[in-house]
């Protein structure tokens, strides 16, 4: 098994504490410790906990937690892992052999491909599009195109909803579709819902959970919930496949940290994960319209507004590459946002703004004077 450089990840993880300002996260703010931890009888719960291994698969308590926001499932139908990638990771190994063929939406994370191709499948790519919606101009799920790539060999559909990093939502009628199309093979539907909880609008986004009988969800606590440090993620499935994963989850880190099974427990309360959502729909809200405005202060920036998660793919017009454009913005201003590059769509860069205003403030100034000199000197 040969993994292919995983570009996104490498690049981020070399540059985003070497820079005066990061906007290429896709999360918002984290929280801390304190945060969760805000009540004498939770710093007990975590200060009396004993650093053992814990249930393996993530005990029993946080599976149960997990289990109440997918209707229908209980513990046995969840794997608790070591972040969303992880959960991927698990997942794919399981489902995916030498000579399969997978359908992969894009523009996407590239982490579930690559995994995919390094196991041997033929992945066939699935294009969002635009679309005019009224007024407005959306990112779309094009059926006709996917009833078209899927045969009897499709193994797997794989989904981000939402979309990293359009921040595109498929509705339900169109989720339903993808696993009618599915069942004509007998392909599983696998969603990345990590950005599920994150919305800019409308309310929360569908799940594929309950849509079919081989529809399996991956997400975790790193982007609707502000806890990417936890390292907490997990699969919802049905119980014989999630058996099978725990055991390979076995041969991989073993079990989750015992303190951020604890902490994930704190933050999965229903009362607590209301407040930890809403904290995060509110940071959206209130940033997404200073990004707006930055954007239509430039000249040739046009962008697709994103409905949920804290990014933007942003196209702009300088007659320059995406690796190149974001490498000197690095070097010559402190700034790190990611190359359209690293999704295989140059022209494109994408711009978390899930930070604290005032530093979105000044980051984006930064940004915006180095764009507008790259400008001038590109006439």
């Amino acid at each position: 098994m040969k993994l292919e450089p995983f570009a996104l990840e490498r690049y981020q993880s070399i540059w985003e504490h070497r820079v005066a300002w990061n906007l290429s996260e896709s999360g918002v703010h984290p929280l801390r410790v304190a945060d969760l931890v805000d009540t004498p009888e939770l710093q007990v719960a975590m200060f009396e906990r004993e650093l053992g291994y814990p249930q393996t698969n993530g005990t029993i308590e946080l599976r149960s937690l997990v289990a109440a926001m997918y209707p229908g499932a209980g513990v046995d139908h969840v794997e608790v892992t070591n972040g969303g990638s992880e959960a991927n990771f698990v997942l794919l190994t399981r489902l995916v052999q030498a000579g399969d063929e997978i359908v992969f939406m894009t523009p996407n994370y590239l982490q579930a491909r690559g995994v995919a191709r390094a196991l041997g499948a033929n992945v066939r790519e699935w294009p969002l599009r635009q679309q005019r919606d009224g007024s407005s101009i959306r990112w779309i799920g094009d059926l006709e195109a996917l009833r078209g790539m899927v045969s009897r060999r499709t193994r797997a559909i794989l989904l981000c909803n939402p979309n990293n990093p359009t921040g595109a939502r498929l509705d339900a009628a169109v989720l339903d579709e993808v696993c009618r199309i599915a069942a004509t093979a007998g392909a599983w539907v696998v969603s990345d819902e990590i950005y599920r909880g994150a919305e800019r609008e409308a309310d929360e986004t569908p799940s594929v959970w309950g849509r079919y009988e081989r529809a399996v969800v991956t997400s975790g606590l790193s982007k609707a919930y502000g806890l990417p440090g936890l390292r907490i993620g997990w699969v919802v499935g049905p119980p014989d496949l999630i058996a099978d994963l725990w055991g390979i989850h076995d041969y991989t880190t073993i079990a989750p940290g015992a303190i951020n099974d604890c902490l994930a427990g704190m933050a999965l309360q229903p009362s607590r994960r209301a407040t930890l959502l809403a904290r995060t729909r509110g940071i959206i809200r209130a940033n997404y319209p200073v990004l707006k405005r930055w954007i239509d202060q430039r000249d040739g920036l046009t962008h697709v507004p994103p409905e949920a998660g804290a990014i933007a793919f942003i196209k702009y017009p300088h007659p320059i590459s995406s690796t190149t454009l974001t490498t000197r913005l690095r070097d010559e201003a402190g700034v790190l946002i990611v190359p359209g590059d690293h999704f295989e769509m140059d022209g494109y860069v994408r711009i978390g703004f899930g930070s604290e205003p005032t530093y979105l403030s000044r980051a984006l100034e930064v940004t915006g004077a180095f764009l507008d000199s790259v400008m001038m000197n590109a006439r």
